[in-house]
């Protein structure tokens, strides 16, 4: 299922990187980014399944559907050593690509 591809892909995003929703959909050889946010959007399991890593394609952070909404995103990038400046990220510096 694509749902599960696309957890599986999440959870090789590495410590300090951060993956954008299109790069994500086209890992899994998808065009489906809107499903994507959907996903991110009804995670059971942030601990193992890190959504806060999926950030917009302009590095702009973007939502957070999780507790503390997008301030607890910030915090939780910021504590995986990812620095945020204007609520985005540089995705020159940390953009993970598979």
């Amino acid at each position: 299922m694509l749902r599960e591809k696309v957890y599986l892909q999440l959870k090789k995003v590495p410590i300090g990187k951060v993956v954008t929703y299109k790069i994500l959909a086209h890992s899994i050889n998808s065009k489906a980014y809107r499903a994507i946010g959907s996903f991110m959007r009804t995670n059971k399991d942030p601990v193992n399944l890190p959504c806060f890593k999926v950030v917009c394609s302009d590095g702009e952070v973007g939502e957070y559907s999780g507790r503390g909404g997008i301030k607890r995103k910030i915090e939780l990038l910021r504590k995986d050593g990812i620095e945020v400046k204007n609520n985005k990220v540089d995705l020159k510096k940390y953009l993970h690509k598979f």
